[in-house]
Formats: C-alpha cells, sequence, structure tokens
C-alpha cells in the first residue's frame, strides 16, 4: 500500500485530493485531510469491519479492487490550513456537481449553502433577503440544490421539486404548500392538488443496487399570491447547519 513519508507529510499539512477512475480519468470523489487520508479510503473498503456500510465511494473503490485496478490519486492543493482546506473542498464539489460530473460525495461541503457556487444575481438576492424564521403548518421546505439546473426551461424549478422524495407517506395529506428551496433560498413555493408514489431505483454502486423503493411526487401549480408572497425570495440559509444533509424540513 503506498502512503506518504514523514517528510513529505510534514510538508503536505493539509491539503485537497481527488481520487479518479482509472478508466477515464475523471474525479468520483473530493476529500480533504492530511497524512495519509489520501490513501486511507482502500484500506476502508477492503477492511472486513466496513464490509456492510452503504459507501458509494467505498462500492466504487471495491468494484476497481475487484478488476485488479484501484483509484488514482490527485493532489489538488497542499500545504493548506484546515480552514482553506475546507473552503477548496467545498468549491472542488459544488464546480463538479455543476459540471455533471458523478461524484459519490453525497452533501455538499463545508459552507456550501451559505457561500457555494451562485449567479450574480443569486448572490444579490441572498445579501439583500429577508430571513424567513417560521413556516405554517401543511407547509413543506424541499431543497432542490442537487436537481435544479440553471438555464433548463421554464419549468425547472417545478421539475425539479416534484419528485422523488422519502416523505413519510402518513404525513402526505396534511402538506398542502412546497417551498422550494435553492441556495438558502425560498425561489418558488407550490399548491400540492395530488401526492403520488415513484418506484426509484437505487443508486449504481449501493449495497441494494438493482433494487427499488417508494417515493413520493407531487402534481401541483404555483400557490396563491397572498400564500407565495409569504415565502418568495426569503432566506432560510441562518437555519442551514453544517452537515444538513436532509432534503426537507417541516418546520424551522
Amino acid at each position: 500500500m503506498v502512503t506518504f513519508d514523514e517528510r513529505t507529510i510534514q510538508n503536505l499539512k493539509y491539503y485537497v485530493y481527488l481520487l479518479l477512475d482509472p478508466y477515464d480519468h475523471e474525479p468520483f470523489y473530493v476529500g480533504k485531510g492530511k497524512g495519509n487520508r489520501v490513501f486511507n479510503h482502500m484500506e476502508d473498503a477492503l477492511d472486513e469491519n466496513f464490509a456492510d456500510k452503504e459507501s458509494l465511494k467505498l462500492d466504487t473503490i471495491r468494484k476497481l479492487h475487484a478488476q485488479g485496478l484501484k483509484p488514482e490519486h490527485l493532489i489538488v492543493r497542499h500545504g493548506l490550513d484546515e480552514q482553506t482546506a475546507f473552503d477548496i473542498e467545498a468549491s472542488l464539489m459544488d464546480v463538479l456537481q455543476f459540471l455533471k460530473f458523478k461524484t459519490t460525495n453525497i452533501a455538499g461541503g463545508h459552507n456550501s449553502i451559505e457561500k457555494g457556487l451562485m449567479t450574480s444575481d443569486e448572490i444579490i438576492r441572498l445579501y439583500n433577503a429577508e430571513k424567513l424564521n417560521a413556516i405554517e403548518d401543511g407547509c413543506i421546505i424541499i431543497n432542490i440544490n442537487k436537481k435544479y439546473k440553471r438555464g433548463s426551461g421554464d419549468d425547472a424549478i417545478y421539475e425539479a421539486t416534484k419528485e422523488a422524495w422519502g416523505i413519510n407517506k402518513n404525513k402526505l395529506d396534511s402538506i398542502k404548500y412546497v417551498l422550494s428551496e435553492y441556495k438558502g433560498l425560498i425561489v418558488e413555493v407550490f399548491a400540492v392538488e395530488k401526492w403520488y408514489p415513484v418506484e426509484v431505483v437505487y443508486n449504481p454502486g449501493s449495497k441494494n443496487e438493482g433494487k427499488t423503493r417508494v417515493r413520493y411526487g407531487f402534481i401541483g401549480k404555483p400557490a396563491p399570491e397572498n400564500v407565495r408572497n409569504k415565502y418568495i425570495n426569503k432566506s432560510i440559509a441562518h437555519h442551514k447547519k453544517k452537515g444538513d444533509a436532509s432534503p426537507f424540513r417541516y418546520k424551522l
């Protein structure tokens, strides 16, 4: 197993790295760390104690290992302090997701909501947005950071919001309005006309690959103006906590 020697480790300090697929040299994981962190993922993937852990990253490495291959390692920046490494990692994750690389990182990076990839108009809205501190019963906020693609048509926000979500089936009848949240801002509000089940296939490389599960979507339309105006263009960025990967919330 390849490792860094002590002299190299002392000079590396904190660093940011990519794990690359050896077939096409495309990144499938963005990471940060120090010491031999970049190599530890291979050890984790082959460790029997992690054998049942569901992880796209580890499953990708295991598949490569089964073919006699291993990830390529690319050090993007080194000699960093921890905060700078956090910021660079988050920037790389945002950019790679925007460019549609299929990285196995599930959540965004450090401060990816407050300071992540945004257009100039989104920056202006963010720093001039009124804070939203409460939502009424019958509302749910759905985060569409990973699904919304800028410039993909007039219905892009609705298409990114409508499905498919792991919402408790028993709560569906009580949800009348869906608030679309993008980068910490409420960008649209929809009135729900009907909820429907959606059969979703597990992600490739997951432990349940090939199996399906039930999620839910809705048919809806823009909410009435009196409801829409309560929430539209207001910020919930101050409620977003580091590591919060939940795509929806019922209250603030």
